[in-house]
Order: structure tokens, then sequence, then C-alpha cells
């Protein structure tokens, strides 16, 4: 038995992915955002996993699909209210559990499968980001001190993370690279690895005036998840 937990914020103008402005306004960043959140929530709604659990800064909307226990994130920093998701949603379902965020549309249930195999056999599972950060992390148990002052938001968060894993002596398991949407390069990768995504229908959807942050011809190209 094996739960998922997503760690987001409500989509609202001004208050999420605010690296995407410009040139999207806070407006497309934030529809942006929630279409984002929805492909990751619809995702995990199709994995087999005994339960699926939304830690949320803010409140849930008509994004939110059926079969989901929302509870309130706490904490100051990330790593702070990383831990206490994890510690919440474990105290709500002792199971292993996988926490993901709000911004990966790329992920499926196959991969999310995946790793829930994984961690049966592994104290850990680990997920990379290309950004140097991480867009999966699995635990068997919770533990604060696994989390708690890792740098967050950093070019080497995902080393920290992991070497935060290996030093406890946990065995890990690790998934395929992902690049979480960060910039308008991001979101066009994204965009083009899952065409058929509210993400990408969102992103379809607007008139982007200024891509200095893009470049078709010079974009890095990621394999899309299998």
């Amino acid at each position: 038995m094996t739960q998922v937990l997503v760690i987001a914020k409500e989509p609202v103008a001004g208050r999420v992915k605010t690296r995407l402005s410009p040139p999207f306004t806070p407006g497309q960043s934030a529809r942006l955002a929630a279409a984002a959140l929805e492909d990751t929530l619809h995702a995990v709604a199709a994995t087999p996993v005994k339960h699926r659990v939304l830690a949320l800064d803010g409140l849930p909307g008509s994004w939110l699909p059926n079969g989901f226990t929302v509870i309130p994130q706490r904490g100051d920093g990330l790593d702070e209210r990383l831990a206490s998701a994890f510690a919440d949603a474990h105290r709500l379902n002792p199971v292993p559990t996988l926490l993901i965020g709000m911004d990966t549309p790329q992920v499926t249930p196959d991969l999310l499968q995946a790793a829930a195999g994984a961690l049966a056999g592994h104290d850990a599972v680990f997920g990379p980001a290309t950004d140097g950060g991480f867009w999966l992390l699995g635990l068997r148990r919770p533990d604060p001190a696994l989390l708690l002052g890792v740098p967050m938001s950093h070019s080497r968060t995902g080393a920290a993370q992991l070497e935060r894993l290996t030093t406890a002596g946990l065995s890990v398991a690790t998934l395929p690279h992902l690049n979480d949407i960060d910039t308008t390069e991001d979101a066009f990768q994204v965009a083009a690895q899952v065409p058929g995504s509210r993400f990408a229908a969102a992103l379809g959807a607007m008139q982007v005036t200024d891509r200095r942050a893009y470049s078709p011809g010079s974009a890095r190209r990621w394999p899309a998840p299998h």
C-alpha cells in the first residue's frame, strides 16, 4: 500500500509561477499553474494507490478531482513544509508516501506506479529534476531530519537531498529526470512533451509577445517519460 502526496499552492495570480512573468502576465502564469496542477492531480487520481493527499497552501477549487484528502501546509521554509506534509500525511495514513509537486504535468500514472513499486523494495525513491532539484521524493517512513535544513530552490538542492538520504543509510531508488516548469523555456519544452495535456492547451491559447527566454532553435529537448 502506498499513498501519493501532492504539495501545491492555490493558483492565484501573483502567488504562483512568478518567474514566468514576463513574458506572461500574472494572470496567465496562474492559469498555466492551474493547468499544470490539474494535469498532475488527474495523473495521481489515475494511479492505483491506496490514498491520495493534497497538502495545499490556499483553498481548493474546481481543479481538484474527487478522491483527495486536503490538508493545510505547515511551516515557513519549503524544507519545513515538505517535512510537515510528510508527517501529516503519514499520521492520516501510516503507509509509504510518494511526494510530488504541482509543476510536472508530464508525469504519468505509469511513472508514479513505477515509483510506488520501487518504494516497496527501498527505503526511499528519488526523482531528480533537470534544474538540479527534484520532482519526486518517496519515503517508507517520514523523518524530519531527512528534509530539514536541505537548501531549497537551489541548483544543488537535488544533490543535497540525495546526500541526506544516503548519509542516513537509506537504500534509494532513482527515477528518470523530469524538468519542472520554472521558466518560459521550461513551459514550451513540457508542452511539447505532452501536447494533449491541459497545460499544453492553456499555453497554446496564450499570445506570447516576448519569447526572449525561449529560443526554439537552441532549446534543449528532453525525452518524454515512459
